[in-house]
């Protein structure tokens, strides 16, 4: 009798165990020796930078990231939402909104990363205070970026802007005065740098200023540390809670990666956790 109750103990604690084993599998379907692939695109700087620090840590857990460097005029978005990717990063919140309100695209923020202030940059002046009347000056011509770029501008006091705009749209139309003499040029994200030297100054994304091997910090003002654009991890709605997806947020938002952040963008670069 005493050797069935036993048995029965022993048989139920491993039924225990499996059950226990099987809704660990459920919920983490991958390990060491259960491996998956993780395909997501990215820019280059500091974004691929990132996911290349993190790919040994998620390797270790049973994930094989492959990363793909998104080339200017692609935004990844089209891909993660027909499957070609599991995710991007290489856009904040604010643009992916106003991507699926245009296209209707099922994607969603899966996590925040990183903020990239952004500055203006001059290759002829030191200070503000020496950008002359009648300054040339570039910003981008998409969306959000434009929307920051005047922001920046008219916290500057060189322009104000049209009262109740809405968050995150604006083009040189809504100037409603310039406080300074300036002309403002609307031009593609992708060449503001090469053409940096052609005008007084202009106000570009800190990851195309660190993809062209320049100095962030020698911008003459920028955003500050509360600016709302942090860069995003983007995925499908449906895999926002994926184990997966939530290994790659995790991955990218620890200590070591703080540290790593602060320590080689030197401020260029905000952890936005």
């Amino acid at each position: 009798m005493y050797k069935a109750k036993t048995l029965l103990a022993i048989g139920a604690a491993l039924a225990l165990l499996a059950g226990t084993a099987a809704a660990d599998t459920a919920k983490t379907p991958f390990s060491p020796t259960n491996r998956v692939t993780l395909k997501v695109l990215a820019d280059v700087v500091p974004h691929a930078e990132l996911l290349e620090f993190v790919k040994p840590t998620l390797a270790a857990q049973g994930i094989d990231l492959v990363i793909t460097v998104s080339d200017v005029d692609r935004d990844g978005n089209e891909e993660v939402d027909n499957g070609e990717f599991d995710a991007n990063y290489l856009e904040h919140e604010p643009y992916l909104n106003s991507v699926k309100a245009e296209k209707g695209y099922d994607l969603v923020n899966a996590g925040n990363i990183h903020v990239e202030p952004i500055g203006f940059y001059s290759a002829k002046y030191k200070t503000k205070a020496q950008i002359p009347a009648k300054a040339t000056i570039e910003v981008p011509n998409n969306g959000t970026n434009e929307y920051r770029a005047l922001r920046i501008l008219e916290q500057n006091g060189f322009i104000t802007l049209k009262k109740d705009l809405k968050a995150g749209e604006a083009t040189v139309s809504d100037v409603a005065k310039y406080l300074k003499p300036i002309k403002i040029v609307e031009l593609d994200a992708g060449v503001l740098v090469r053409d940096l030297p052609d005008f007084d100054g202009g106000v570009i994304n800190t990851n195309r200023v660190l993809e062209a091997g320049l100095d962030a910090n020698t911008a003459l003002f920028r955003e500050g540390k509360d600016s709302p654009y942090a860069n995003i991890i983007v995925t499908k709605t449906a895999r926002k809670n994926d184990p997966v997806i939530q290994a790659l947020v995790k991955a990218l938002t620890t200590p070591e990666v703080k540290k790593f952040i602060l320590e080689k963008y030197k401020g260029a670069v905000i952890p936005a956790f």
